[in-house]
């Protein structure tokens, strides 16, 4: 199975999929929605894609002008595919890290992010990972979540819910960073 990239300098490149249910990638019509509506802040941005899955999130931010793309994937056919996309499309500026994103979040002692993709497994949303996420991503950034269209989502104070978006069985919800409040 193929994926397409859809815009910027990478349009029309397939990458490799798993031919299996491990995975769910984003469908290309869901990649487009988002990537139209958060338009120029993926330029120069600094991406975490959280469960990357295939990569696709994170190939099509980088084809549209972001600075650099972390990956984070537990699931071994996962990291193999998505290892060997980064080498077909020959980027330089992603790195795949080989955890869960629950353990990585534990001991990650870089610079927060500008945009967060999460896409947890629809069986297992692990909201309180995408909670821990939140504390990753620098004032004003977003994060953008996809999980299914069924009860709650995962809330923090500082991060707010700015838009939330369905397409079918699955559901987008954008969240905001507050900007730290000056006493």
């Amino acid at each position: 199975m193929h994926i397409r990239l859809i815009a910027g300098s990478l349009k029309g490149r397939r990458i490799a999929a798993p031919d299996n249910s491990r995975t769910h990638p984003m469908s290309e019509r869901i990649r487009n929605a988002v990537f139209n509506s958060i338009g120029v802040e993926v330029q120069n941005a600094r991406i975490l894609d959280a469960f990357a899955g295939t990569g696709a999130v994170g190939f099509e931010a980088i084809s549209r002008g972001a600075q650099s793309v972390l990956f984070i994937e537990k699931d071994r056919v996962a990291q193999k595919i998505l290892n060997e996309n980064i080498d077909t499309l020959e980027l330089k500026n992603t790195k795949l890290v080989r955890a869960s994103v629950a353990g990585w979040c534990d001991t990650y002692k870089g610079e927060p992010f500008d945009i967060i993709f999460a896409d947890p497994p629809y069986h297992d949303p692990q909201f309180s990972t995408v909670i821990k996420l939140f504390a990753l991503l620098k004032p004003g950034a977003l994060m953008v979540l996809s999980h299914p269209g069924k009860g709650e989502v995962p809330i923090q104070t500082g991060v707010v819910v700015v838009d939330n978006r369905s397409y079918g069985n699955a559901v987008l919800t954008y969240y905001r960073r507050e900007h730290e409040k000056i006493a």
